[in-house]
């Protein structure tokens, strides 16, 4: 039987050089004979890219390509959620979330770059990056296919022991071994940490599973500070001292870490709807986020506050969910950044045993008045105002309670 002369496809797959992407692009080669193209993406994961164009060669590429996004991960996608105030569940930073759609942006670009009909992944069927990823390929170019091999049933690597296995078989070098197999995602704002024993919520973190903080028993006995200055929303300030997102990132991230800042256990609620456990280090995000949250309370009236706090919630969902290429993400980002007019100024937080606290908060638009703020009574308030102010602001409450009172039980026989 005479061999097909057709070309063979070519995908691009969004590769990190980590344990799944390294044994799916010489399985996505060996099984459906596609041209895989490797892209990287450089996002402040320190020496993770080290040689990383040879081991994507070595593991059957046909190319690779890298792209240094730090620029623009820290103006376009952390800043925007900074600004936002968007934590998901009280404590999930998003380092991992606010990055995928900026990689498969990316990723797209090199498909259309390089001819390619399709585009991958590693991210499993039980995750939240498969609808990160797949979302945005979809939001920005419908007619590429996806190719998703955790969810393709001639896909047998459907553990990170077998994956090891495999790796080894094909000789394709991994970090990663059956005794040290913690899942991990690191990039400038974080770096988190999943399976293993921490799939269990009863154990408690081990000292040695941080990369980037130390453990809170190891850090200096003196605090640090460090002052953030802010214009409208943006950290651009350390010290005084003007400074690039990138580096302010990477300098708060070794100063925070130095104080075991900025490190989370959570079990958190996936999309899938499956809880999951992981342990997130975020100090130099910690910070900047603690920053800003102070410098608003002295800037925002309440009204617009509060309901700054709603819209939080709704970004933060809006990210976690992959939906950073929707139109209500762009809508609430129109919405922030009149809130954040007024929001510059320079907030000195002192970090010490774990936490991140405000030491000093200073801003030219600051709603804070100590005249008023004061227990004296001054020219500017007027006590006896309040009489009236509560007497109608308690008027409904006070006729249900008259109506309340009225109400007679059941007469007995």
């Amino acid at each position: 039987m005479a061999k097909s002369s057709a070309k063979p496809e070519k995908v691009v797959l969004a590769y990190s050089g980590g344990l799944d992407t390294s044994v799916i692009l010489p399985w996505l080669k060996e099984t459906y004979g596609y041209e895989v193209i490797a892209f990287a993406a450089e996002l402040g994961q320190g020496d993770e890219l080290a040689g990383i164009k040879r081991k994507a060669l070595a593991s059957g590429a046909v190319k690779c390509v890298v792209k240094d996004l730090r620029k623009e991960f820290v103006e376009e996608y952390l800043w925007p959620m900074l600004k936002a105030g968007a934590v998901y569940e009280k404590a999930y930073l998003l380092g991992t979330s606010v990055a995928r759609p900026l990689i498969a942006k990316h990723q797209v670009e090199v498909a259309h770059a390089e001819g390619a009909t399709a585009v991958a992944h590693g991210a499993t069927g039980k995750g939240n990056d498969q609808v990160r990823f797949e979302v945005t390929y979809m939001a920005l170019d419908p007619s590429l296919k996806i190719v998703a091999p955790w969810k393709d049933p001639n896909f047998k690597l459907t553990s990170r022991e077998a994956a090891v296995d495999y790796a080894k078989k094909h000789k394709i070098p991994i970090e990663q071994s059956k005794k040290k197999i913690y899942s991990r995602d690191r990039n400038l704002w974080h770096i988190s940490h999943e399976g293993a024993d921490l799939e269990d919520p009863a154990n408690e973190p081990k000292d040695d599973l941080f990369v980037i903080s130390q453990p809170v028993s190891k850090t200096p006995n003196t605090p640090d500070y460090a002052t953030i200055g802010f214009h409208e929303g943006v950290p651009i300030k350390l010290n005084g001292k003007l400074i690039t997102g990138v580096k302010l990132i990477e300098k708060l991230n070794k100063l925070g870490g130095r104080h075991g800042v900025g490190q989370v256990d959570l079990v958190e609620n996936r999309l899938v709807g499956i809880k999951s456990r992981g342990v997130y280090e975020t100090p130099g995000g910690t910070i900047l986020t603690t920053a800003h949250s102070c410098l608003e309370s002295v800037t925002l009236d309440r009204e617009t506050m509060h309901y700054k706090q709603r819209v939080a919630l709704k970004y933060a969902e809006l990210v976690y969910y992959g939906l950073w290429f929707g139109r209500l993400r762009e809508a609430l980002d129109a919405f922030v950044d009149v809130t954040q007019r007024n929001v510059s100024g320079e907030v000195r937080m002192k970090l010490f045993k774990g936490r991140c606290t405000p030491a000093g908060i200073e801003s030219p638009y600051s709603l804070y008045r100590t005249d008023l703020a004061s227990f004296e009574m001054g020219a500017e308030y007027d006590q006896t105002d309040a009489t009236g102010f509560i007497r109608l602001f308690g008027l409904p409450t006070k006729v249900a309670g008259v109506v309340d009172s009225q109400k007679q039980g059941p007469k007995k026989e």
